[in-house]
């Protein structure tokens, strides 16, 4: 590939993937946390899971410790609530979704 095409795509990325338009770790995982997750979990301060029995982000804390979580997300978590599909993520990934997850606390 050109080199002045690496660096339009590379321009053009942020535009085409609205994960690395956000500048923050925070913001990148509630990107991820709005397009992968809250199809069943409430992923912001307020409100009720639109699946019942997927807890709402906010209060994940409160059952486990937050940094725990990283290797069950790397994993792949299998278990959560009944219907929760399993699923692994990429190193860069479980950092974003855990800082997002922390500033729920």
């Amino acid at each position: 590939m050109h080199r002045s095409a690496v660096c339009a795509l590379l321009f053009t990325l942020p535009l085409i993937i609205p994960s690395y338009a956000a500048s923050t770790p925070e913001q990148r995982g509630r990107v991820y946390a709005k397009t992968h997750c809250a199809r069943c979990h409430a992923i912001g301060r307020t409100g009720e899971s639109p699946f019942k029995p997927a807890p709402p982000f906010r209060t994940l804390h409160l059952h486990y410790p937050i940094e725990t979580l990283g290797e069950a997300l790397a994993e792949g978590i299998v278990t959560g609530h009944p219907a929760m599909p399993q699923f692994e993520l990429a190193p860069p990934q479980i950092n974003d979704l855990l800082s997002y997850l922390k500033s729920l606390e």
